[in-house]
């Protein structure tokens, strides 16, 4: 169940009658490379499963922003909108979906500190969880800066396989929208 407004998603654990919270041994080795687990229940036991992202070529700063919002989408974000028009490297936010604001950076540049901060207000004009895409990395004052927002931080390889590049970025990838 999801809340259109603020993207908050509630998951019930649904067991058969007479099955163990925890999932066997041969069901976890059975998933495919690559997929994460999605969030946990109270009790501990996996509510779904993703399955592996699938990356896509990245060969202008539109394949960046569609790689992101698929992402996105990936993680359990819901509606997530692309921005009309081509993608402004300066543009304050790229995607939006309820509870989400993302930037996403295609330039051959480290992002910086401002631009950490910049998302990161925006999210907080818009109650919404900050993410930021890059596709040359992140400057050091940029990442202790995120570190301290808590704001999860990704670099995409042309290759289109975005990598978490700091803890709330991982805590995001193991647990989706």
């Amino acid at each position: 169940m999801g809340c259109g407004s603020c993207g908050t998603v509630v998951a019930v654990p649904v067991h058969p009658p007479g099955a163990g919270s925890a999932q066997p041994a041969r069901a976890r080795a059975a998933e495919p490379m690559g997929s994460a687990p999605g969030p946990t229940a109270p009790s501990g036991g996996p509510v779904a499963v993703r399955p592996a992202f699938r990356p896509v070529t990245i060969r202008t700063a539109r394949d960046a922003v569609a790689t992101a919002a698929l992402y996105l989408r990936w993680l359990g974000f819901q509606d997530v909108r692309q921005p009309d028009g081509r993608p402004i490297p300066s543009a304050a936010v790229d995607l939006r979906a309820p509870g989400l604001v993302a930037q996403v950076d295609p330039t051959t540049a480290p992002a910086g500190l401002r631009a950490v901060e910049c998302v990161w207000l925006n999210g907080l004009t818009a109650s919404a969880t900050s993410v930021y895409f890059a596709l040359a990395g992140y400057t050091e004052d940029a990442r202790a800066r995120a570190d301290d927002l808590g704001i999860p931080l990704f670099v995409m390889d042309l290759t289109g396989m975005p990598q978490p590049v700091n803890d709330p970025a991982d805590e995001l990838v193991g647990t989706g929208a």
